[in-house]
């Protein structure tokens, strides 16, 4: 077992209880842990590849350019797992540009569609390298929608984080990020170190493993291991 499989895992927990949804997993770690989820505990997941395919046990199964995404796809009825460059406590997300919108000293893919599948659906972020300036006190530019922002949003679910270190949701009522579990071989402390603000550690537990089936799965899924290319 290695930090990837539990990673993978982890993400594929994030679909627990979705049901029949469409799942919109960006990036290898996340797309893995939803093809386990379908496979294991959410067989009704409509999976896509996060930009325009769907797909099967078999490979592709259909099309869904992302802009018929928000005419098809009922409110709610969809699970995006993005990356973020920046996200703080309250899970607002960036991937717009670093420093002032204005004069930014770096820029970055721009909101795309962070501001319509915060509004819209249930989120959940993808962070590889866990660091303080990822997980930084306020973001530069609000591209995905946190909690502390969304107030006149009737659908919004920033529902969990997963990084290379842990596990991390918001719990009512202050929706402030909480470290849910760390990773096996990961400290409490690793974690603080690394995060730009302050985290609830109250009842902080350790990411389940996977089982030796899962294991199983996810080498089939993955044979060439890409997961550990984080």
């Amino acid at each position: 077992m290695s930090r990837a499989d539990v990673c993978v895992t982890a993400c594929a927990d994030l679909f627990t209880g979705d049901g029949e949804v469409l799942a919109s997993p960006m990036g290898p770690i996340p797309l893995l842990g939803a093809k386990l989820a379908r496979a294991t505990t959410e067989p009704d997941l409509l999976l896509s590849d996060g930009q325009a395919y769907l797909l099967g046990a078999e490979g592709v199964e259909g099309w869904l350019p992302y802009r018929k995404v928000f005419d098809v796809v009922a409110h709610g009825s969809r699970h995006v797992v993005m990356g973020a460059n920046q996200i703080d406590r309250f899970g607002n997300q960036n991937i717009s540009c670093i420093g002032e919108h204005a004069r930014p000293t770096r820029q970055l893919l721009g909101v795309r569609g962070a501001p319509g599948n915060t509004a819209n659906h249930k989120t959940s972020y993808w962070v590889p390298r866990h660091s303080k300036r990822v997980f930084v006190s306020d973001v530069d530019v609000v591209s995905g929608v946190g909690y502390n922002n969304a107030a006149e949003l009737r659908f919004h679910h920033v529902h969990r984080v997963v990084s290379n270190l842990g596990v991390f949701d918001f719990p009512a009522p202050e929706h402030r990020m909480r470290l849910l579990s760390v990773h096996p071989g990961v400290t409490v402390q690793e974690v603080l170190d690394n995060t730009g603000f302050d985290l609830d550690t109250s009842g902080t537990g350790l990411t389940r493993e996977p089982t030796e089936r899962e294991l199983a799965l996810i080498e089939q899924l993955d044979p060439q291991r890409s997961r550990e290319k984080l």
